[in-house]
């Protein structure tokens, strides 16, 4: 099971790299020193999954450009991964790499395996270039979710990573004002906080 504010549980998985067009393995250590988002899907040749892949796709250089990885991630074997960009024409494009969790082992121990199936649920988790867990979100299967959110999510983890002392109110988004932790409330960074919504 997994904690937010904790270390992310160790993980070593093959990946098809699609820019490279190959396999590679990943683990922890692979990415130390960078964020990471790992974005479980249930499965690959389905129907909301794709739409998410290509989601996540459109935005892959503002992850990047915070300083974050991204790595799909399903129970399919690599070779369905290389099968499904190859078949499907929006995943021709896809410039981060997708994950297998054959096996489900790492699904199981971080409590997201459907035992019935034998896939993962739409899990989407942030971790930070220590290593550790920041934002974890699961939704149902039948709802897509979005790239948008997860990047203004990754941003205001980075941003008080970033600038101790402060956080980030409700719908907070680069540029919009921040409140310091000695900072009451007052009716102006309310009004503030309003205005830019």
């Amino acid at each position: 099971m997994f904690k937010v504010d904790s270390p992310f549980p160790s993980f070593s998985l093959e990946i098809y790299n699609a820019e490279k067009g190959k396999q590679e393995k990943i683990s922890n250590e692979t990415f130390n020193s960078k964020w990471l988002i790992l974005f479980f899907y249930p499965g690959d040749f389905t129907f909301v999954c794709p739409t998410e892949l290509v989601d996540m796709n459109a935005r892959i250089n503002e992850f990047k450009k915070s300083g974050a990885e991204v790595i799909g991630i399903s129970t399919d074997s690599v070779y369905s991964h290389k099968a499904w960009i190859e078949a499907e024409e929006q995943l021709k494009e896809l410039k981060y790499s997708l994950a297998s969790d054959h096996n489900g082992n790492m699904s199981r121990a971080l409590d997201i395996y459907e035992e019935t199936d034998g896939t993962a649920q739409r899990a989407c988790f942030i971790i930070d270039p220590d290593g550790m867990l920041r934002a974890a979100d699961i939704v149902s299967d039948p709802i897509g979710r979005s790239a948008g959110e997860i990047l203004r999510k990754l941003k205001a983890l980075k941003f008080v990573r970033e600038n101790p002392g402060k956080v980030c109110p409700a719908s907070w988004d680069e540029g919009l004002p921040v409140i310091t932790k000695s900072m009451e409330l007052s009716g102006k960074v309310l009004d503030e906080l309003e205005k830019n919504k």
